[in-house]
C-alpha cells in the first residue's frame, strides 16, 4: 500500500499540522505503508504537475492549516491542477482523508472545502481529521489528542485495505447536471504533458512572445488592410480626371462591403475625393466594388451600369451623365 501526503501550508516550525502529519506517517510506516510526503510549497512553480505523483498512490492525505481564512492559496492551485489536469480515472480509484489544523477560526470549513472537493473530482471519500490550536506545545503533550491522530492513521489504512464504499453525495450529482465549466477531453498521457508545459516558466514565456508577436502582426495587417480600403479608386479617378468648364457637382458613391463612401467633387478643374460622409450630395450612387471595378477597367461605364440596374441613384440625372464625360474610363 502506498499514501501520498500533500502539505499545503507552509513549512513554519510552529505548524500544528506538521507535527499530526508526523504522527501519522509513523503509524502508516508502523503499518508497512510506504509514504511520501510532498510539500507544494516547495513546488509551488511546478504545482500543475504534482497530480501525476498520484498515478501509483492507493490513498492520499491533503493536509493544510487555516492561518485566517480557508485552505491557502498553495492547495486550491494544487486542487485547481486536479480538476484541470488530472487523471480523472485514477482519481476515482484513490482514497482521500482531510487533515486541517487551524491557529485561528475555520478548521471544520476547511476539511468541508476538501472532502466537497475531492468529491467533485470524483475520488473516495474518507474520514478526515481537524482542529484548533491556541499553543503547539501543550497540544503535542496532550495524550488523548496523540491517541486520536493515531485513530484517525489507522483509519485511513483500514478505509484503503477494505475498499470501503460510502453512500452517494449530491457533490457527484451537482457535477454532473450542475457544473459546466468546460474541459477539454484529454487522454491521461495528454494531461500530463499538458501540465508539464503549463508549469515550463520558459515554455509559457515563449507562448505568450509568440501571441504578442501574432497579434501585432494581425494589428499591421488589419492597419494595412484599413488603409487601402481608404484609398482604393482614389488615385484612378484623379488620373481620368476630365475638366468640364462651368461644371460642379457633389457625388458620393456608396459602396457595398466598404464602411464609408467615396465621396467625389468636382468644381470646374479641381477635384475633391476622398472616404467619408458629406451634405449637400447631388447624386447618391449605390453599386458594388466589382461593377466598380469593371468600370475604372473601362469594361463598363456609369451610364451602362445604370441602365442594367447594376448602379442605382438618386438626384439630378443630368449631372448623372456627366460622370462619363468627367472621368473618361472607357
Amino acid at each position: 500500500m502506498k499514501v501520498n501526503i500533500y502539505y499545503g501550508g507552509r513549512g513554519l516550525l510552529d505548524d500544528p499540522t506538521i507535527y499530526v502529519l508526523n504522527k501519522m506517517e509513523e503509524v502508516l510506516r508502523e503499518l508497512r505503508v510506504t509514504v511520501e510526503r510532498i510539500n507544494i510549497y516547495e513546488h509551488k512553480n511546478e504545482i500543475a504537475t504534482l497530480p501525476q505523483t498520484m498515478k501509483d498512490a492507493d490513498g492520499i492525505i491533503l493536509a493544510t492549516t487555516v492561518e485566517w481564512l480557508g485552505i491557502g492559496g498553495y492547495m486550491q492551485q494544487f486542487l485547481d491542477a486536479c480538476w484541470l489536469y488530472g487523471d480523472k480515472e485514477r482519481i476515482q480509484k484513490t482514497y482521500m482523508q482531510p487533515v486541517v489544523m487551524s491557529t485561528t477560526y475555520g478548521e471544520r470549513e476547511g476539511e468541508m472545502t476538501l472532502a466537497n472537493a475531492w468529491e467533485i473530482l470524483g475520488g473516495l471519500p474518507c474520514s478526515g481529521l481537524c482542529g484548533y490550536v491556541d499553543e503547539l506545545v501543550s497540544f503535542e503533550m496532550n495524550q488523548d489528542y496523540t491517541v486520536i491522530i493515531e485513530k484517525k492513521a489507522e483509519n485511513l489504512y483500514r478505509t484503503i485495505s477494505q475498499k470501503m464504499k460510502s453512500l452517494p453525495t449530491s457533490n457527484l450529482a451537482v457535477k454532473q447536471s450542475v457544473l459546466r465549466t468546460p474541459q477539454m477531453e484529454l487522454t491521461p498521457q495528454e494531461s500530463e504533458q499538458l501540465s508539464k508545459y503549463v508549469s515550463d516558466d520558459s515554455y509559457v514565456k515563449q507562448q505568450k512572445e509568440d501571441i504578442k508577436e501574432l497579434a501585432s502582426m494581425f494589428k499591421d495587417m488589419m492597419g494595412k488592410a484599413n488603409q487601402d480600403e481608404e484609398s482604393a479608386y482614389i488615385e484612378q479617378f484623379r488620373e481620368r480626371f476630365t475638366p468640364q468648364p462651368d461644371f460642379h457637382a457633389r457625388y458620393l458613391f456608396l459602396l457595398t462591403d466598404k464602411k464609408k463612401p467615396l465621396f467625389v467633387e468636382v468644381n470646374q478643374d479641381n477635384l475633391t475625393i476622398s472616404y467619408g460622409q458629406e451634405e449637400n450630395i447631388d447624386i447618391y450612387a449605390k453599386l458594388s466594388p466589382e461593377v466598380m471595378e469593371s468600370i475604372i477597367a473601362g469594361r463598363m461605364t456609369f451610364q451602362r451600369a445604370f441602365m442594367t440596374g447594376e448602379m442605382t441613384a438618386k438626384g439630378n440625372f443630368k449631372i448623372l451623365r456627366m460622370l462619363d464625360s468627367l472621368f473618361s474610363f472607357a
